[in-house]
């Protein structure tokens, strides 16, 4: 799969005179579990390495070359430790490594230097010069590590560069490379085919809104249909943010880069499923056409939706989405969007909410991401707030009442769009990383995905 940025260029073949890295826990350095010699163990020493968390030691040899990389772990528990060394593949010099054991889980390994060592370089006349690791991926790990590299490099791209129409065009690729069937539905013809809120988001732009719809797998596979908000870059609309705001918008792409990305995983395992993917790819711009507070705007799934505030955009696109997919009733339904400030309010940047009433997959999701590094929390459905969505003069306000309970009001309001599916599941994420974190620089993020597809990789399995 061509990306912008080539994993491969990560690891290198099986190497006998590749550099060893040791990982180890403070316990471990202590009781000398590990089988370093004296002069080793005197040069930690020496330097104040004690095997606490992030601690990094390099071990000279002879000529000046480094004999081994002693890499702390602390108590070897806690958020994040299954991930902490992925810092030494973007600050080690440029070399191949190896890790000097095998801990009996190589394959997050692999993805941890990987994800530490991603950049995106497209606009850098001097690229990025990585260290390798001496141990290639296996096939899983390799699909893992391109569909978040494929997430990052959609998201990080400038909104000069990912409009929705060149959002069309990595969409396209994703379905050539998996002999997928695309169907894409733009401009006015939205309006013929009843994605009346999809073209009011998008219609002020000089770059048509447009449904991106793809389908692979057999038809008589399970149905899991994914939906992501593709507003490639937010003004706010006629409700403008101010320019601090602004500043980050070419983000707002990010549930369609994680459903893409998640596509590529379940696609190229060739899981048992009959897979859709549904992109809204909007720019919500201002001009003499744009959509307004207080309009009303029909809606595919025939409600009347009275809008309150014009930077609350994501939720309009993702209610004909969703719409459309539950007209033929999937398994499952996964919607992705970065849709509200109240939910990194709630619980920050690092830790995407979602919302469901399957509580069994509620249960695997969590599970997962606790075993992976791949951090979510589930949110309540909170029915009583459904009052504070009410409208006076339609059938519902996409925005709540009075300020409280944002991502919980507009989880709800995206229910009103599902009624077929067996399951729903929506995730309000970030989709960027704000500080940089061992195995994330700053930039566009993939989250949840990797839980996600290895959710249903293990259903697939059963």
């Amino acid at each position: 799969m061509h990306l912008y940025t080539n994993p491969k260029s990560h690891f290198a073949a099986r190497s006998k005179t590749a550099t060893p890295i040791y990982l180890l826990t403070k316990h471990e350095l202590k009781g000398k579990q590990h089988g370093l010699g004296k002069t080793v163990l005197a040069w930690a020493q020496t330097t104040g390495f004690a095997g606490e968390s992030g601690q990094v030691c390099l071990v000279p040899g002879d000529h000046g070359k480094i004999e081994c990389v002693l890499f702390g772990l602390g108590s070897g528990s806690g958020d994040g430790k299954a991930m902490a060394h992925a810092k030494l593949a973007r600050t080690l010099p440029k070399a191949k490594y190896s890790f000097s054991e095998d801990r009996g889980n190589a394959g997050l390994d692999q993805i941890a230097w990987a994800l530490g060592g991603y950049s995106f370089d497209r606009y850098r006349a001097r690229k990025h010069k990585t260290p390798q690791l001496a141990s290639k991926p296996d096939a899983d790990a390799h699909r893992i590590i391109e569909g978040v590299f494929f997430t990052r490099d959609l998201i990080n791209t400038p909104a000069s560069d990912m409009g929705p129409d060149k959002l069309e065009t990595a969409f396209r690729m994703l379905a050539r490379n998996h002999q997928a069937k695309v169907k894409v539905i733009k401009g006015d013809a939205l309006i013929k085919q009843n994605f009346p809120m999809v073209h009011a988001v998008g219609r002020a732009s000089v770059t048509a809104p447009r449904v991106l719809d793809l389908k692979w797998g057999k038809a008589n596979h399970p149905k899991v249909t994914l939906v992501g908000k593709g507003v490639t870059f937010d003004t706010g609309g006629l409700n403008i943010k101010p320019g601090s705001s602004m500043a980050l918008m070419k983000k707002d792409m990010g549930g369609a880069a994680n459903v893409m990305g998640l596509a590529h995983m379940i696609m190229d395992a060739k899981l048992p499923v009959r897979l859709r993917l549904i992109v809204g790819a909007v720019e919500n711009s201002i001009a003499g056409n744009a959509f307004r507070p207080g309009d009303v705007l029909a809606s595919r799934k025939g409600l009347s939706v009275e809008i309150g505030n014009t930077d609350a955009e994501g939720r309009l696109v993702l209610g004909d989405l969703l719409a459309l997919g539950d007209e033929e009733k999937p398994q499952l339904m996964i919607d992705m969007a970065t849709l509200t400030g109240a939910a990194r309010v709630a619980l920050g940047p690092d830790l995407p909410p979602f919302y469901t009433d399957d509580d069994q997959f509620a249960a695997e999701l969590v599970d997962q991401a606790q075993s992976i590094n791949d951090p979510l929390w589930r949110m309540p459905l909170w029915a009583p707030y459904q009052s504070m969505l009410a409208s006076k003069i339609a059938d519902v306000n996409h925005i709540s009442s009075g300020g409280f309970a944002g991502s919980v009001t507009a989880a709800l309001f995206l229910s009103r769009f599902v009624e077929k599916a067996e399951s729903w599941t929506h995730f309000d994420i970030f989709g960027w990383t704000p500080s940089e974190k061992p195995w994330a620089p700053v930039g566009g993020e993939a989250q949840c995905i990797r839980t996600l597809y290895a959710v249903l990789k293990n259903r697939a399995s059963r």
